[in-house]
């Protein structure tokens, strides 16, 4: 959901830039300190690609804005919720510098409904689905699923609310809160499928590699062949 210019008015937009900006350098530290490894970065990298590759495709949903699928859980299950929120800045950084997808002064905005509310709701709600499915591997990809399918409409919301505080264009609000829900809950069906088997995959190769699936991995235990005779 790339947000044009002009959508929200100045200060509105200011707003989401600064509060954006907090929260991405806040990431910084906690991805450096507690997420990012020798052995994650490069998965980091990968996933960034791949959100950048599936958010270029996008659709019309009506009343002035795209869809498209976020990634925002897919990322934050991999690599980390911090390490999520950066991959997803710079993937839409690029977007509104290099193809102008979505715009400029509503960069902040963008940044804050994809990086920051689409990552951690949905990292949230992979937890607390991670507490009530049964304590397998094959839970991990179930409950990304979840948070990934909530995510969508969520930030979609989020954005309403925003538009309810400093909306600048001619849109009734009451129809922008009902195109937006109707097809970011579609959306976020895509989202979850996408999401579970690509989780899926990385857990079938390198589960180790997984943030999510911390705590969940079958302990190796080392054992010395006893002496014969």
């Amino acid at each position: 959901m790339h947000v044009p210019d002009g959508f929200l008015d100045a200060p509105t937009s200011v707003g989401t830039a600064v509060v954006s900006a907090g929260v991405v350098a806040a990431c910084l530290v906690r991805s450096a300190r507690h997420e990012l490894t020798d052995r994650s970065a490069p998965l980091a990298g990968l996933v960034a690609v791949f959100v950048f590759a599936a958010q270029m495709v996008t659709f019309p949903v009506g009343a002035g804005t795209s869809g498209h699928l976020l990634g925002g859980v897919l990322a934050a299950v991999l690599v980390g919720p911090a390490t999520a929120t950066l991959c997803l800045t710079v993937v839409v950084t690029v977007q509104a510098l290099l193809f102008a997808d979505g715009g400029v002064s509503a960069l902040g905005t963008n940044v804050l409904l994809m990086g920051v509310v689409a990552v951690w709701v949905g990292y949230g709600a992979f937890r607390l689905a991670l507490l009530v499915l049964p304590r397998r591997l094959s839970s991990v990809s179930v409950a990304a699923g979840f948070g990934a399918f909530l995510s969508v409409p969520v930030a979609a919301l989020a954005f309403v609310g925003l538009y309810a505080v400093g909306g600048a264009a001619p849109i009734p609000l009451a129809q922008l809160a009902a195109v937006m829900t109707s097809w970011h809950v579609v959306i976020g069906l895509g989202e979850s499928v996408i999401t579970v088997l690509a989780v899926s995959s990385v857990l079938a190769a390198r589960p180790d590699l997984v943030h999510g699936a911390r705590g969940r991995l079958p302990v190796l235990e080392l054992r010395t062949p006893e002496p014969v005779g």
